[in-house]
Formats: C-alpha cells, structure tokens, sequence
C-alpha cells in the first residue's frame, strides 16, 4: 500500500477488442485510484465499460480478441500488467476477488456448491479436505444461508438466486480479499434481496476492512453504499466525484440525465418519465467532438467538433464536457431553489 493508503491505482487504461466491424475501444483511458477500506462506484449505462474495466484489472480479458493495450494497474504496489498469469493467479481469488454478474452462469451446474467452495482455500491457503469443507460451512453461514452444512452437498440449481448469490459472495470472501470487485452483484434479484446483499457487502467491509468496487447502472444502489463514484459513457470516464456531492450538483450531462431518468416517489401521475434520448454510440466508429453530443440537451456547435476536455470542478470532481462549470452552476441553482 502506497504512503497515502491507495491500495489499487489504474491510470490511462485502455482495452480493445478487434472485430470484424473494427477495433471496439471498449475501455479508453480510465484513471482512478482507490484506498484502503474505501467504496467506490462505477455506474453508466450497458455497454460504457464498466465490466470490461475491472475484468482488466483481474487481467481476465481473453486475448484475442480483447487485449489491454496500454496504462497501468498497480495493487498494493506490484504492477499487475507486468505479472506471468502463474502469479496473477496468486492474487486472484485470494487478495482481489470478483462477485460476477450472474451467479447461475458463474457457478458449474454440474459440481456441488462444496466443491466449489473448497477449491478456492485449497488453493490459496493449502487447506486439506477436511478443512476446506469446514471453512465453507462457516463462510456460507457467515453469508446468512440457513442450515449451511447441507445447502454445501447441494447443487447450484436447488437454491434461489438470492442463495446462488450469497454463495458466490461466500466464495469470494473466503480468503479475506483486500479488493472485492462486485459487478451488478444484485441483477436479476428481487428488491428484498438486493437490499440483503448490499446489507451483507456493507457488513463485511466493515468487519475486514475490504476495498469495494460496486459496478452498477443503478444510480440508487450507489448512493448509500460508496464514497466516490465514477460515471462511464463510451468507455470514458465522463465524471468522477465525490457520492453526495456527484448526486447533489452534477456537473456533466449525461450524469444529470442518468439522475433525472430514476423514477421519483412524487412523480406526477399521468405525466411521462424522463428517459435520455437516442442511444449510445457505436464505440468502434465513435463521432467526432463528444461522444454524447447527439444525445445532449445542451450540445453547442463546438461539441460536434472538438473533444471535451476533463474540467476540475472542485478537489476529487471533474468531468469530461465544454461547460461543465456552467452545469455544475446550474445544479448548484436547481439545489438551492429546491432547498
């Protein structure tokens, strides 16, 4: 860990992936940094990158088509890029681990939850049989699974996506990781649940001390749970900030339109949501100019044509667009008038 507590730092990182269509620059030129204990979220809409960029940092791209073509990311001071996968493998699963999307797809249908519990300690901490299977029952009930020992000689099939869910959390913790990457951990879960397992992330961050990145395209998942968020479009960074005050005076479009799209409580009945325009574009024949010009409520000429540069608003807020201090003024308005 670096003298200031930053346990993961990924600078100018950039993944393609070749297709027939052209090269897809899925992730290009992401930089942040995360400290110890901290939360951070990554939200945008389907397709931004968010994925592509913590399944790089797990150095899990598959090469072709995909490969990681420049930046760094550095984990507690070891430079990953630079690893043998023998040694990736070391930190894999043991200092970072990941909880997958879909945890019907990330467990085998075909092995007994224990087996793949068991083969993670084995593994990473040298456990015989006896000892890995004790040490799933007890992280399977440290995940809330009532009656763990037989829910461990069962398959992934016999329990609910909630159960499904908690097992790959149990999985995933079972050897104190120091980052813990979840992406969409609560997709396809139903709202008791979802509230469940971000309670659970929450509780054993507190308990280890563990680093989180939560990947999500729901604004509301983020707002209690992180420190920090970063919002992705087109596989850039087009703001970073600060959770409250990102949530309270945005300073970039597309995060003003990803907040206005959540449904309100108090919305008025008969009159329409609001939804961004258009849909994201092709990011292997992006426009030039900004990639959210056609879709912005406020593009100008100069958006067409020229790159938005990455403004500094205040310490830890910046945001990729031509007038982003004239929306950061005009969410300080809105927030003041609405006070």
């Amino acid at each position: 860990m670096t003298n200031n507590g930053t346990i993961l730092s990924v600078k100018d990182l950039k993944t393609y992936f070749q297709t027939e269509d052209g090269v897809v620059k899925a992730v290009d030129g992401i930089s942040f940094e995360l400290k110890k204990g901290e939360t951070l979220g990554i939200v945008g809409e389907s397709g931004s990158g968010k994925s592509v960029t913590n399944l790089s940092i797990m150095r899990l791209i598959p090469e072709p088509p995909g490969k990681i073509v420049g930046g760094d990311v550095v984990f507690d001071g070891i430079d990953v890029r630079s690893l043998s996968i023998d040694e990736v493998r070391k930190i894999r699963g043991k200092r970072i681990a990941m909880i997958f999307q879909d945890p019907m797809t990330s467990l085998n249908p075909f092995l007994k939850v224990s087996t793949q519990l068991m083969e993670v300690t084995q593994l990473h901490l040298g456990h015989d049989k006896t000892q890995a299977y004790e040490h799933g029952v007890k992280m399977l009930e440290t995940v809330g699974i009532p009656d763990p020992r037989s829910r461990m000689d069962g398959y992934p099939h016999e329990l609910s996506g909630g159960m499904r869910q908690r097992v790959m959390i149990a999985m995933a913790l079972s050897c104190d990781p120091e980052l813990l990457i979840a992406d969409e951990p609560t997709t396809a879960l139903d709202v008791t649940i979802q509230a469940q397992i971000l309670e659970l992330i929450k509780d054993l961050k507190a308990r280890m001390g563990t680093s989180v990145i939560l990947i999500t395209h729901d604004l509301g998942v983020v707002a209690g749970m992180t420190e920090k968020i970063i919002v992705m479009y087109a596989g850039k960074v087009f703001e970073q900030a600060p959770t409250k005050e990102l949530f309270s005076t945005p300073a970039n479009p597309y995060t003003r339109g990803l907040l206005k799209s959540v449904p309100d409580p108090a919305h008025e009945q008969g009159k329409e949501l609001y939804q961004i325009p258009g849909l994201p574009p092709d990011v292997a024949h992006l426009p030039p100019g900004c990639p959210f010009a056609e879709r912005c409520d406020r593009v100008e000429d100069i958006c067409r044509k020229e790159y938005p540069p990455f403004v500094q608003i205040n310490e830890g807020h910046h945001s990729l667009c031509h007038f982003a201090k004239e929306v950061y003024e005009e969410s300080r308005r809105e927030k003041a008038a609405a006070a």
